[in-house]
């Protein structure tokens, strides 16, 4: 006999309850607050900082300030907030997450500040950044995997003195998916 365990979906579920019983499989009800194979366990969202014709740039401002990513590419499950940016974990796990950062000097041997800072609620956990005069753009990308609990925040800010610069092609992206629940 096999052992299965199932969120409390397949209780109500006769046929599929009927299949696993004739096939030997002992079937244990587990009420899971995140079960893999069904589709409101799916969270993702991948965003772009804005979707213009022409290249527009956010910053630099003289105090930090939230990136707001304009175009949604992928938002399942409704978790990153476009008015606001910010990502509200709505289950406990470890979640796959990703920053690109670009910016244009708009001319050889200006100032370059691509640099942005990943949180959660509030905490700065990575911050990738490209600062210099030798390149008149330039992009930085980090991806990690962290343990977030559900109703943390996530969320990216631009520090004093960087800017970021989009526009259709999407340089600037923001994006994070579900890998496994934990709870």
């Amino acid at each position: 006999s096999h052992r299965l365990f199932f969120p409390l979906l397949l209780e109500e579920n006769t046929v599929a309850r009927s299949f696993f019983r004739q096939h030997r499989f002992t079937i244990y009800i587990s009420n899971l607050s995140c079960p893999f194979v069904f589709p409101d366990s799916r969270v993702a969202f991948s965003v772009a900082l804005n979707n213009e014709s022409n290249m527009v740039c956010f910053g630099p401002f003289r105090a930090d300030a939230s990136v707001i990513y304009r175009h949604v590419f992928l938002n399942l499950g409704g978790d990153y907030n476009v008015s606001t940016g910010v990502f509200t974990v709505p289950r406990s796990g470890v979640y796959s997450l990703a920053l690109t950062v670009y910016s244009d000097a708009g001319t050889p041997g200006g100032s370059l500040a691509a640099c942005a800072t990943l949180q959660v609620n509030g905490k700065v956990v990575a911050g990738p950044s490209e600062r210099n005069t030798q390149d008149q753009e330039d992009s930085v990308t980090i991806v990690l995997a962290l343990h977030l609990k559900a109703g943390d925040k996530v969320a990216v800010n631009l520090p004093t003195g960087c800017f970021l610069c989009d526009d259709k092609s999407h340089y600037n992206t923001f994006s994070a998916f579900l890998l496994y629940c934990t709870e």
